[in-house]
């Protein structure tokens, strides 16, 4: 029995010390995980900066767009190369036959 006894203990010693030191032990386990927590924080911040500049990428299509109508219609602008033509009711410019 105390044979046994010492050949459990002389495995577990071994087993333990596998587990603690050698290659995929817990060591390499915690240094993973926090390597792999760096990763999901950078992962993180790269995913925000890309919603920023996928929100200004936005802004600038649509405010491009909108400030060329807003410069058509209010302003009367035109582009290079365009004719612009100005279509005058009967009651705008025109005096009436009396």
């Amino acid at each position: 029995m105390k044979l046994l006894s010492i050949i459990l203990l002389i495995l577990l010693i071994m087993l333990q010390t596998k587990l603690w030191s050698s290659d995929g032990g817990l060591k390499e386990v915690w240094q993973h995980r926090a390597e792999l927590e760096l990763q999901r924080e950078e992962s993180r911040l790269r995913q925000e900066r890309n919603a920023e500049l996928e929100a200004e990428v936005r802004d600038l299509n649509n405010g491009l767009a909108a400030i060329e109508e807003r410069a058509r219609s209010e302003l009367g602008m035109i582009r290079r190369g365009e004719t612009f033509i100005q279509v005058v009711g009967r009651d705008h410019g025109i005096p009436h036959e009396q």
